[in-house]
């Protein structure tokens, strides 16, 4: 026989408290007094009684969860974003629910459009770009999107990026600094935004210093593009002493490239600068020099936005750009005098 369901009336029974009592503890940031929380929680313990989640949202026009659609979890920097980002938002009394999507295109409507049909408060993407239409459907159905590591020139896209731009300058400054004399890029995928502004950034920065690059190669963020992207720069008759790559989950394969078939050393031979600053770029194996997003800076600032803009639908869209910096390790070569050297 079916079991009866336990209802917040039975509990409040049970606990000696009003329903009201009952449902206030059940409510993530509401007010109760610790004996009252502790009666309550012991009788739904007793009775084996699960709020109604689903049921307070039809009430309160809220379900409390966040859509989160992410294009790929290979590259390391996505992983601990996104355990950054169920932390900070749970800490507030959401939940997230991720849906893996191609970067663009109709795929990444599709999974939009059913998230919407989940009554989500509020969509976040990683990577992730968002087409016209499916921008349309969002903010005619009141739902809030935050563009994750990814910028777009939509004036109704709200965005949390580092400061790709100013970021890859300083790469282009260290390494001129450092005396390299060919110096290559390895970009991300220049589809997206993070790719052109960071191949923009490193390319102005060595023309401030009256430089060019030597060459310039689309990795498109995978690592075997940037394996061999590695292997046609030093098939070069003059190859470069310098590579800049677009992201360190690139890097790792360009390093490993590098000491392995084609038996160089680096940084004596040819010095090699990722970005992200991924927990694996400080293991013995790479040791590797990189821009450092500051992932919990930009997941800080994704959720205030996104709260933001869930408390107040009349609050402008904003897009927020987080400064970074260089973090020195052994694969390049440091300039004398340059700050932090000696770390």
């Amino acid at each position: 026989m079916a079991r009866d369901r336990i209802t917040s009336t039975d509990v409040a029974r049970a606990a000696g408290v009003s329903q009201s009592a009952v449902s206030r503890v059940f409510t993530p940031g509401a007010s109760v007094s610790p004996k009252t929380a502790r009666k309550v929680r012991d009788a739904a313990d007793q009775l084996g009684y699960r709020p109604n989640v689903l049921a307070r949202s039809l009430i309160t026009g809220r379900s409390k969860i966040i859509g989160l659609v992410v294009a790929y979890l290979d590259n390391q920097f996505y992983p601990d974003a996104l355990e950054r980002l169920s932390t900070a938002l749970q800490d507030k009394g959401y939940h997230i629910l991720i849906f893996m999507a191609s970067g663009t295109g109709a795929q990444v409507d599709k999974v939009i459009g059913e998230l919407l049909d989940y009554q989500v408060d509020g969509i976040i993407t990683a990577s992730v770009g968002m087409s016209d239409e499916i921008t349309a459907r969002c903010e005619a159905a009141g739902i809030p999107v935050v563009l994750f590591n990814r910028g777009q020139d939509d004036p109704r896209l709200s965005s949390v990026t580092s400061d790709n731009f100013n970021g890859a300058r300083e790469v282009a400054r260290f390494l001129v600094a450092g005396g390299h004399g060919r110096i290559a890029h390895i970009t991300g995928w220049t589809g997206s935004s993070t790719g052109r502004d960071r191949e923009a950034g490193f390319l102005a920065g060595l023309a401030d210093l009256g430089r060019a690059p030597c060459a310039v190669l689309d990795g498109h963020y995978r690592r075997h593009e940037a394996a061999e992207a590695a292997k046609a720069l030093f098939a070069m008759d003059t190859p470069p002493d310098a590579i800049f790559v677009g992201n360190d989950h690139m890097a790792f394969s360009v390093l490993d490239a590098l000491r392995g078939p084609l038996g160089l050393r680096v940084p004596e031979d040819v010095s090699v600068v990722g970005y992200d600053d991924v927990p694996l770029a400080e293991w013995g194996a790479y040791q590797l020099t990189t821009w450092r997003q500051p992932s919990n800076r930009m997941v800080s600032e994704a959720v205030e936005l996104m709260l933001g803009l869930i408390e107040d639908p009349d609050r402008p869209p904003e897009k927020k750009e987080i400064t970074g910096r260089l973090v020195l390790r052994a694969s390049a070569r440091v300039p004398e005098g340059w700050p932090d050297a000696g770390l």
